[in-house]
């Protein structure tokens, strides 16, 4: 696989050099053959069972149609010799036993079984056609029934709304229709196939992964967004604007209390009472066990419970910032609620003023 896409990174450098239209490569009928017995052995979709493309992207194949007996009946004919590749001619790989063994024992049962499978080929090709129109229609209303989910209050706060494909489990009836919906994202058919078997269950939290994205169940919803590195704590030693790479950025003001002050009313700016905070604040995510008392409370409470309260999907929870003082304590749950202990009270005289703005 490293050689094939090395020469066909050559080839398609070549072509952009010299300006050609396209990139002719030597695969034959039986090649095409041995494609689709490999893939059935291995177990395949449909497409797996079509064989070689006659043409992708500046590829042709124009010797699809013709076996390799035919080509080197022609070269006989022209007097032109060859060149065999003697690792070829060896069973000691999967395609050279197909190709030594499995289809000659074939053709003592249908001689002209490569010319069969591959009129078969042709035919499930059109089949797919078909059955990828028809995906494609069962993912695009999923897609536009995914715009109209966004405007729901439960998913308001989820951020990055751009990077992330919501889907209704409901608008997906079968693994097929999976297939093509997280096929984009990375996942392999076997990835696919275990999401297929949890969807009958579909416990908010439980996560799959690919190299590239990640994919959570919430409620009855399907979120899939690309994998993130982890965030990096900030220490934050004094009051000013601190930004932060591919996150946004914190602003921390002091404010003093007089007539002209208003508490602010915005999820994302919280007025905290300057008393009781102590330098450095640490900008960071939640970790396990992590406490506070939500404004308007006496006891404490787990953020974690705190934000499955407020039906935060996994994602949400992962990523949700949290603001603490010197001692770790943590005196703002970034965009949602401050800890009652920092509250403003008609005996404070002076608040820090916090505000994030994320990217």
């Amino acid at each position: 696989m490293a050689a094939r896409r090395l020469r066909y990174d050559y080839f398609e450098q070549l072509r952009n050099d010299i300006g050609a239209e396209a990139v002719a490569v030597a695969h034959h009928r039986d090649d095409s053959v041995e494609t689709i017995l490999l893939n059935l052995i291995r177990g395949t979709g449909i497409h797996g069972l079509t064989g070689i493309a006659p043409s992708r992207d500046h590829v042709v194949r124009p010797l699809l149609c013709v076996g390799r007996t035919d080509i080197e009946a022609f070269l006989q004919e022209q007097g032109m010799g060859y060149v065999t590749d003697s690792s070829n001619l060896v069973d000691d790989v999967v395609r050279n036993k197909i190709r030594l063994d499995i289809l000659p024992l074939m053709r003592e049962i249908n001689p002209s079984v490569a010319q069969s499978i591959a009129v078969t080929a042709d035919r499930l090709r059109q089949v797919a056609t078909i059955f990828d129109d028809t995906m494609a229609q069962r993912v695009e209303k999923a897609e536009i029934h995914n715009k109209s989910l966004e405007s729901l209050e439960s998913l308001k706060s989820l951020k990055t709304l751009k990077s992330l494909k919501i889907y209704d489990l409901a608008l997906i009836p079968d693994e097929y229709t999976l297939f093509y919906v997280l096929r984009p994202f990375g996942f392999s058919p076997a990835a696919i196939s275990d999401i297929f078997k949890a969807m009958g269950h579909q416990h908010s939290g439980t996560e799959f992964s690919s190299s590239t994205h990640e994919m959570v169940f919430h409620q009855g919803l399907m979120l899939v967004r690309p994998i993130r590195q982890p965030f990096k704590p900030i220490v934050i030693p004094e009051e000013g604007c601190y930004v932060i790479p591919d996150a946004g950025k914190i602003r921390i003001s002091c404010c003093k209390v007089d007539e002209r002050f208003v508490i602010p009313k915005e999820a994302n700016k919280v007025a905290l009472n300057v008393d009781n905070i102590r330098y450095p604040l640490t900008l960071r995510t939640m970790r396990n066990g992590d406490k506070f008392t939500p404004l308007g409370m006496r006891g404490t409470k787990l953020v974690s419970d705190f934000l499955t309260d407020l039906k935060a999907s996994l994602f949400e929870k992962r990523d949700q910032l949290l603001l603490t003082d010197a001692n770790d304590n943590i005196i703002w749950v970034v965009g949602r609620r401050p800890d009652n202990r920092y509250r403003v009270t008609t005996l404070t005289k002076e608040v820090i003023v916090v505000e994030w703005i994320s990217q």
